[in-house]
Formats: C-alpha cells, structure tokens, sequence
C-alpha cells in the first residue's frame, strides 16, 4: 500500500482560513460506510443521527498557546519555538526554526527576558529539549507570551483565541486542537444528552504526529509519535455498558478513535482506567475493536488521518465522499466542515 494512493486533488480556495461565527452551523457529509450512501445537512442535524443508548465520545483537551517567538541572545537571531509536550518539570520537547542555529546550550530570550530557555539536547526533523527558565507560574507567563499553534495552511490571524478550543476542553497540554470538536457549542451538547445519548471524555494531548508529514512511499514504513492519553474509571464504565446494551460508541475525531483503539487493543475490546502513550497507526486493513461511529473533519492528502478514516470506511468510500465533498464546495481542513461517518 503506497502513500500515493491517499493522494487528492484539493482546490486551494477550499481550504479553511477562518472559522464559521457560530460553530454548529458548519456542513455535515454523513457517509453509510456499509452502502457509500452519502447525504448532506449541517451539524446540528447530528443529533438525528444519533440515538437513545448511544455513547458520544469527546477528547477534553485544551490547546497551549505553544508559539513562542524568541531571540537568540548571542545574536539576536529570531527563533520559533513550538512547544510539543513536556518531559519533566521544566523540560519540554518542542519543535524550533531555524534548527540550524540552536545548538546545546543556546539561550533564546522571550518577551523581555520574562521567559528564557536553554538548549539542552538535539535531534534531527527541528525538534529539540529546551529547560525554561521564569518567575511565577509556567502556564500563566505561557498565556502572555505564547500564540495558538495555528497549522501552516491556515495563514489568516484568529482574532479569537477560543475559536481553536473544543468548548469542553479543560486539560491543557495539546500542541494542537482535536478540530472534529470545534463544531459543537454547549447547547447542541445539552440537547444531546437530553436524547438521552451518553456524553463521555477522553484525554489524548495532540503532539508532533500532528505536525509531521509522511516521507516515506511505503505506508507501512511510517512510524507514529507518541502521544499521551488518559481514560478514567468512569468514562471506561459507561463504554462498557454501551457495548453491553448493543449501542453505538461513536468518536469525535481520530485522537479519540486512537485512544480508544489502544485501549481496545490492550484489553481485547473492553475498556478499562488506563494512561500512558500511544504511537497506534491505524490504515486500511486495521480492525477496529473499540467504535462504531467516527465524527471527524476533512483531511489532508496522504496524511495518517485520512489513512485513520480509510480504514474505517475503505479507502474507495472515504475518496469518492471527498470527490464529493471538493465538488460541493465544502470546507476543509481545521476550520472546514465535518463529516459522520456510521
């Protein structure tokens, strides 16, 4: 299977520079993955699709403003530092550019000496270990300084920080947001769990797997980074008496959907509390053994999401659903519309 064989051609005027001003309003492609039927409403007609007993699985964590723009002190040189996770206490893996020019023991200096940080160790691919250094506390001097982690396609200013946070989200950590959650709004979640639909939460904090693209032409010669999860006792309950009852456990997004697989696959097919890390690579010819549903936005080409959704659906349905998607003029991408697929 070649990396090639994920390929689209996507116009660029399709892509999402802004959100939508009201979240729910964004389109909604509902793929059968059993027939390709396709059908088109707006999100919040989700709620029709969803039924009494089923379980809406949402991955609660909140993005840092992991941005950081520095200068070199010996230089005076400007640096980018992405912050990715963190390793212990003051040690965080980040990403930075230019690479080049931050060797062990580079100081950068950011927002008038407010925040400093030392490199410590080097690895190929722009990432290194920086040791910050502050007064006060590390994610409140982050809030000041940093900037949301917006992707590179995405070239407009977000006026509204919020705009790239779940409005459930709660557990910071995440270099990027988990964007099939964008489009519910507080309201369409009570009017959910109204129906009488079971709402549980997940923890995955998005790291460099998000950022990084896929070099190699063979697929199954890519390797995954690793990512943190966490699954309380009481959200893996509520997964396992929805099982029990023969309903649905649908995902919102691939972050959940690997958690949830990992899970799955650890304790064939029951859940259980459980946290550490995953680098699962889910592409066609995966079984799936946690979910039955899969919410999830428009991806881009030959990236290991839409790889994710291929497996779920087949490669054949996810391509022509997007075939159709580009020829409907839907949104793609972070701020792009979504897509259900049951």
């Amino acid at each position: 299977m070649r990396v090639e064989d994920f390929d689209f051609d996507l116009p660029k005027e399709l892509i999402a520079q802004t959100p939508l001003k009201n979240r729910d309003e964004s389109r909604l492609l509902v793929l059968n993955k059993t027939t390709g039927e396709i059908n088109h409403r707006k999100f919040y007609d989700i709620i029709n699709y969803l039924d009494k007993g089923d379980t809406l699985v949402l991955n609660d964590t909140r993005v840092m403003p992991a941005r950081l723009f520095g200068t070199k002190n010996e230089t005076n040189a400007h640096i980018e530092v992405l912050l990715l996770n963190q390793k212990e206490n003051d040690i965080w893996d980040t990403l930075c550019k230019p690479a080049k020019r931050v060797k062990i023991g580079t100081i950068i200096t950011f927002g008038d000496g407010m925040l400093k940080a030392k490199c410590i160790k080097t690895f190929d691919e722009g990432r290194r270990y920086f040791k910050f250094f502050y007064e006060g506390i590390f994610y409140e001097v982050l809030d000041k300084l940093g900037e949301m982690p917006l992707p590179p396609y995405i070239t407009e200013k977000l006026e509204d920080k919020d705009r790239y946070q779940t409005v459930y989200s709660k557990v910071i950590g995440s270099a990027a947001a988990p964007t099939a959650g964008l489009h519910f709004t507080e309201s369409l979640l009570k009017r959910i769990e109204i129906r009488g639909i079971h709402i549980a939460y997940l923890t995955l904090h998005v790291g460099l797997g998000t950022f990084r693209p896929v070099t190699v032409s063979k697929v199954t010669e890519h390797k995954m980074h690793r990512e943190y999860y966490q699954l309380s006792e009481k959200t893996a309950h509520i997964l396992n008496q929805t099982k029990k009852n023969n309903k649905r456990i649908i995902t919102v997004g691939t972050t959940s959907t690997r958690t949830l697989e990992t899970i799955a696959s650890k304790y064939k097919g029951e859940f259980k509390e459980s946290s550490g890390y995953t680098d699962i690579f889910i592409y066609p010819g995966y079984e799936f053994k946690g979910i039955n549903g899969l919410i999830t936005n428009f991806h881009l080409p030959k990236s290991t999401l839409i790889m994710l959704v291929s497996a779920f659906a087949s490669k054949d349905k996810i391509m022509k659903a997007y075939q159709e998607a580009i020829k409907e003029r839907y949104r793609f991408f972070s701020f792009g519309d979504a897509m259900f697929i049951i």
